[in-house]
């Protein structure tokens, strides 16, 4: 009995916190970018008290923290799916930054919450899984196609993904940054996407593939190895 009443009260607070942290990104989302949120504001909109709220965290770094880690979870339930090998290349690359600035359009006040000085390092962690689920996608395709790599151009492949993951949130969160977002973001999703195509393209061609902008991922794997 004793350790189903505390399966229970762990759910309860798990669920209670959680219920705070969605509290806490509405009330961003109800803001401007870099607005300051209040603690008094989450919990008028979680329906409690300041006193619950801080029962659950630890103070208002902890509950920051947990805002901006579930912000970047959620950043990278979208942005994942796109990470697979079907389409061109180019098709591939244009829909991972098309989604991820499609939701940094729809979010800019998380966005920015995200990239603030103080969740630096829990973005750097969801940069990381990002960048690492490119790379295995890079490193599969690598392998199917038979390309011949030295240790040092595969022990390079992380760091290089890594930085140009980087690249592009950089660059989206200079652009959500103006006063005036221009280009259109149809345009800057096109420039983008162009940007990291000529250097997977010129990378390819060092290895001796001369990629097909127009040739999707599945025909050029079935034209090295039909089998």
């Amino acid at each position: 009995m004793a350790d189903g009443r505390q399966a229970r009260w762990e759910q309860h607070n798990s669920e209670r916190r959680r219920a705070i942290i969605d509290a806490a990104i509405a009330v961003v989302e109800a803001h401007e970018p870099g607005a300051e949120v209040h603690v008094q504001q989450i919990a008028d909109r979680a329906e409690l008290s300041r006193t619950v709220v801080y029962r659950h965290f630890a103070d208002r770094a902890d509950l920051d923290r947990a805002v901006q880690a579930a912000i970047v979870d959620d950043l990278a339930a979208e942005l994942l799916p796109a990470v697979t090998l079907d389409g061109t290349v180019v098709g591939i690359i244009e829909r991972i930054v098309s989604t991820y600035v499609s939701w940094a359009v729809a979010h800019p006040a998380l966005h920015r919450l995200a990239e603030s000085d103080s969740g630096a390092d829990t973005l750097q962690r969801g940069l990381e899984r990002i960048a690492h689920q490119v790379s295995e996608v890079i490193s599969f395709a690598i392998d199917a196609l038979g390309l011949e790599l030295s240790e040092d151009q595969s022990d390079a492949i992380d760091p290089l993904v890594f930085g140009l993951v980087g690249a592009v949130f950089g660059a989206v969160r200079r652009w959500l940054a103006r006063e005036e977002r221009r280009p259109s973001a149809p345009v800057f999703v096109s420039l983008v996407t162009d940007s990291v195509w000529f250097i997977i393209h010129g990378h390819a061609r060092g290895l001796g593939l001369d990629l097909d902008r127009d040739q999707s991922v599945q025909e050029l794997l079935a034209a090295v190895s039909p089998s």
